[in-house]
């Protein structure tokens, strides 16, 4: 009997991953929403004491007042981020053991499929029955990883929604006793190349958020 090829599914490559968590999107997507970075707003060094601010970083007169937090420390340090992080793995890891497990029993028939076919163990029309199995269990192996990788990336979606949420809705509280003109976020490769670090309140934000984050998990 002529031996058929069997398209054999992929075997899973060391430290491959079905899953690919993009967890700097809890950064990039954290745009504040409602907190605006300004692209438009530049600061002037006063050439001499009668040298007035630009109108357009003035407010009645007034400079405005620009604050900003580290948005790479945020991701780091906020205990709630730490938790949507968890989960997000936690899902990925157990949806990707999954497939794995069904890969490698896939594998295991596809192998004794071939040593049947390889010896004339089998007839050619039991074999060409098996090899469209194998071929139906393979599609079906492909269908489900690309389901669960897109269960994923909603997953990860809804998390960074929430997240936004969570600290745009903070910082509108936390700036109740401040009074800010704008928060700003900056991150690494951001937007914002140079940031003042006397304009930095990351610390207080993260010590802040946290003790309120604290308190709402009891």
């Amino acid at each position: 009997m002529q031996e058929e090829t069997l398209l054999k599914p992929e075997a899973p490559q060391d430290g491959n991953k079905f899953f690919i968590f993009n967890l700097n999107t809890l950064i990039g997507l954290i745009a504040l929403a409602g907190l605006i970075v300004l692209y438009g707003l530049y600061f002037f060094e006063k050439k001499s004491e009668s040298e007035s601010l630009p109108s357009a970083v003035q407010k009645n007169g007034k400079p405005l007042s620009v604050v900003f937090v580290n948005l790479d420390s945020l991701n780091m340090h906020y205990d709630y981020v730490k938790v949507l992080r968890s989960d997000l793995e936690g899902t990925g890891k157990r949806l990707q053991t999954e497939v794995l497990s069904e890969q490698n029993a896939l594998q295991k028939e596809a192998a004794d499929f071939q040593r049947q076919v390889a010896s004339n163990a089998i007839s050619e029309e039991k074999a060409k029955g098996i090899y469209e199995s194998l071929m139906q269990k393979q599609q079906a192996l492909m269908e489900k990883k690309d389901r669960y990788t897109q269960l994923v990336a909603e997953q990860e979606m809804n998390m960074n929604l929430r997240l936004i949420d969570t600290v745009t809705n903070f910082l509108k509280r936390y700036n109740m006793n401040y009074g800010y003109d704008y928060i700003m976020g900056f991150k690494a490769g951001g937007e914002i190349l140079i940031a003042n670090d006397t304009l930095d309140i990351t610390k207080d934000v993260l010590k802040s958020i946290n003790q309120e984050y604290g308190k709402r998990k009891k």
